[in-house]
């Protein structure tokens, strides 16, 4: 990775944007978690169930390794008055169909599939999936980027969400937002945004938490026209505050500092935006740096 700016493709905004809140998902398998989460304005609760392969892949990085279970999509369906329930499955493997038919019938609205690498996966997962849910593609391998525009033509895919933890270890990169400042997520994201089809990218913290500020990579997200993002682990801990009022305050003002933000963002011009891109860029080339 060369330590210098590499040269980004920008997509071009007006000078005010129009458009609706990004989705925000919270991974969470504590039935009154996720109702706290609901409550302040989360739009999907999200049950992890990938492990194959997982620890393999990330034990050597700080990331999120869930151990829920498919009884745990009942229990969070039960809680769910407004929230979207979101599972996110195995890779394909020989027991896709069946744990994809389990997972449908406990209730998800939306299944999420990890570490596809052909454009057959993608089709036998929404072929599983048959219209019962809605169908979210994990973008996290770089043979699922080569084949994007194959499956972009696909019918029955609703959504895809890039995955900045395994695809910047694909790539062999010290930090996840080098995907963001040299220009991938750009190149990724235009390709989506043009077929119209909703998509995001990686997670978001607090805004003033992260080692790039929230702030910083919520206003990535407007200017790449995202659609979603996941509220990172850093948001609110609850592996290490398990206190039920902190955390109902923690969502509390996060989500609305959040939600403020947004507005604050759909009154700014193209100037901003890539202001705010080239202090990202400056950011993660300090931190590859040390």
């Amino acid at each position: 990775m060369p330590q210098g700016i590499i040269k980004t493709y920008y997509i071009r905004l007006t000078k005010k944007t129009s458009r609706m809140a990004i989705k925000l998902m919270y991974i969470a398998n504590e039935p009154r978690i996720a109702k706290i989460a609901e409550s302040n304005g989360v739009d999907r609760i999200f049950v992890d169930l990938e492990v194959r392969g997982k620890a393999e892949r990330q034990g050597h990085i700080d990331s999120v390794k869930s151990h829920h279970s498919l009884n745990d999509i009942s229990r969070i369906k039960d809680t769910l008055t407004n929230s979207d329930l979101l599972v996110r499955s195995n890779a394909m493997n020989s027991e896709s169909k069946e744990e994809i038919e389990e997972i449908v019938s406990r209730g998800a609205d939306i299944v999420m599939l990890p570490m596809w690498t052909s454009v057959d996966d993608a089709k036998r997962f929404r072929d599983y999936i048959n219209g019962r849910a809605k169908v979210m593609l994990l973008l996290e391998t770089i043979p699922a980027e080569k084949i994007l525009d194959e499956v972009l033509d696909l019918d029955g895919i609703d959504e895809i969400l890039i995955g900045l933890n395994d695809l910047h270890l694909q790539y062999k990169m010290k930090f996840l937002f080098q995907l963001l400042a040299n220009g991938k997520i750009d190149e990724l994201m235009n390709k989506m945004v043009n077929k119209g089809k909703p998509c995001g990218f990686g997670g978001i913290a607090s805004l003033d938490k992260g080692m790039i500020s929230g702030r910083n990579i919520l206003a990535e997200h407007y200017r790449l026209k995202s659609s979603m993002a996941i509220l990172s682990r850093s948001f609110c801990d609850t592996t290490r505050i398990t206190d039920v009022d902190e955390i109902q305050k923690i969502f509390h003002h996060g989500i609305k500092e959040i939600r403020d933000f947004e507005e604050f963002l759909t009154h700014q011009s193209y100037a901003y935006f890539e202001t705010n891109h080239q202090e990202v860029i400056r950011k993660t080339n300090e931190i590859i740096n040390r």
